[in-house]
């Protein structure tokens, strides 16, 4: 048993390192952040229709992925507009950057026509050349791989231009055949090499974005309301393990401790998985811990429930977690479904509340089932007819 109270406080230790090291993203309503307005473009040769512009969203949210925003908003404005709104977002103006830029990719031979495009690579990673110069490593499509071995083929000795946004980056003389990856020269920075490569990763815009507006955006609550929100949790928790404690004595006791590891493990989860905290996310953490409750509740009146049947101490326990298990596992399971459900068809904040209902509920179940029931034979072990008297039946 006593290895079993290790592993406890290794997890809550790791949990706490975690936290420590790895800071919580706050949404838009908590944190504030950077909203743009993108209108689509017509070009001589493209026309925006609906098409255009879902592919343009779509590749938009590609990049807000490759920048590492967590639960970014991006929808639909009109018909040719696309709003993005990102929260705590370092480097405004790098975002927009990357968002507005069309990363139109193209390789063109000495004659001006077009050998392959961005959407022949199947990768690219920032690097460095022979010289120790930045540079993008690109690795290609069975397609494109086909394109270019044929065109150095045909262009050996000659130059073979590689072009972003109708801007020459480099012209490098073709110098053997090449058919499955090469680089791409002429980035004056690191920085920039990586954020060609993330733009090309995430494939090119279909039309040209223009951006039409920026602002910084305030929390939406505002630091007055977040306070007041935050003490009021505090009261609202502290109430609960006042009222395990008066309940259920020694249980309750047990269960205030798990819920303590309950909320070092889900802070921790949410850290790692760089989660996104809003003000719906607190209330799916909120009601997650009302169901660590109930689930502690369920237990404890099934042990009484054994003790009034003339049940020893130790095996009333082992017999009220056996027959609470099922009920525990059905509410949760039947929660954890429509969860999934709003982490699927929702968006924004209505999919941060889903996470941290699904984290809640994992933690909650853990702590309940396996915690509690660690503490409390580790306990009741020492003496179980001294501890009897303390679990009310």
């Amino acid at each position: 048993m006593l290895w079993k109270i290790l592993g406890i406080i290794i997890v809550v230790a790791v949990c706490a390192g975690v936290i420590y090291k790895l800071p919580m993203n706050l949404g838009l309503d908590l944190k504030g952040g950077t909203r743009l307005v993108l209108e689509a473009q017509d070009t001589s040769t493209v026309k925006v229709d609906e098409d255009a512009v879902q592919r343009a969203k779509e590749v938009i949210q590609r990049r807000v992925d490759q920048l590492g925003v967590a639960e970014p908003v991006i929808y639909r404005q009109g018909e040719r507009r696309i709003v993005v709104e990102l929260a705590g977002v370092k480097d405004p103006q790098r975002a927009k950057e990357i968002i507005g830029k069309t990363a139109m990719l193209e390789f063109k031979d000495e004659n001006g026509k077009v050998i392959m495009t961005g959407n022949d690579l199947k990768n690219a990673t920032a690097g460095y050349d022979e010289y120790g110069r930045p540079a993008v490593h690109f690795e290609l499509t069975p397609e494109g791989g086909r394109k270019f071995e044929k065109a150095t083929r045909e262009n050996l000795g000659r130059q073979i231009s590689i072009i972003l946004d109708n801007q020459v980056l480099s012209s490098p003389v073709v110098q053997a055949v090449i058919k499955d990856k090469g680089i791409i020269q002429g980035m004056r920075s690191m920085e920039e090499t990586k954020d060609l490569s993330m733009m090309l990763r995430a494939g090119a815009l279909p039309v040209p974005m223009k951006i039409l507006h920026s602002e910084t955006l305030e929390p939406m609550l505002g630091r007055e309301s977040i306070n007041q929100s935050a003490v009021a949790g505090a009261i609202g928790i502290m109430l609960v393990l006042i009222f395990m404690l008066a309940m259920y004595r020694l249980p309750g006791i047990m269960a205030d401790v798990a819920l303590a590891v309950y909320a070092f493990i889900v802070f921790a989860a949410m850290a790692a998985l760089h989660a996104t905290l809003t003000l719906p996310g607190i209330a799916g953490m909120i009601l997650s811990i009302g169901m660590a409750v109930d689930a502690n509740i369920i237990i404890f009146e099934r042990i009484k429930e054994e003790l009034r049947g003339g049940k020893r101490l130790r095996a009333a326990i082992e017999a009220g977690f056996t027959r609470a298990f099922t009920c525990i596992l059905d509410s949760n399971l039947t929660t954890l479904i429509t969860a999934g459900v709003l982490y699927i068809y929702g968006t924004g904040p209505v999919k941060g509340f889903a996470v941290t209902l699904t984290l809640g509920i994992l933690a909650s179940m853990f702590t309940a089932i396996v915690v509690t029931r660690i503490i409390m034979t580790a306990i009741v072990d020492r003496n179980p007819e001294r501890y009897a008297r303390y679990f009310g039946a």
